[in-house]
């Protein structure tokens, strides 16, 4: 079955439905999570990607085609993350 696609019989719940699968994904070393890149279909450890860093933020780029996958705003608090051309993210 598509993981996209809505079962018929599927109900309408809020956000905290998703607290126990959100544990699981994020509960591991983030840097073994893998990254899919959106624009190229590469798919690496978080470790692996190419970071640009200053005191601002980091910008993720893909080790492959170096497009950006997320930008970590960490200067603002809470940190943000900015989703760009990250296609998944796995975890390990």
């Amino acid at each position: 079955m598509d993981p996209h696609r809505r079962a018929a019989h599927a109900d309408h719940v809020d956000g905290n439905v998703l607290a126990g699968a959100l544990s699981r994904l994020f509960g591991g070393e983030p840097t073994d999570m893998v990254a899919v890149c959106g624009s190229c279909g590469a798919a690496a450890r978080i470790a692996q990607a190419w970071v640009e860093i200053d005191e601002t933020a980091a910008i993720v780029r893909c080790n492959s085609c170096t497009h950006t996958l997320v930008t970590i705003m960490f200067a603002e608090e809470p940190p943000r993350l900015v989703v760009s051309s990250l296609g998944e993210l796995r975890g390990s």
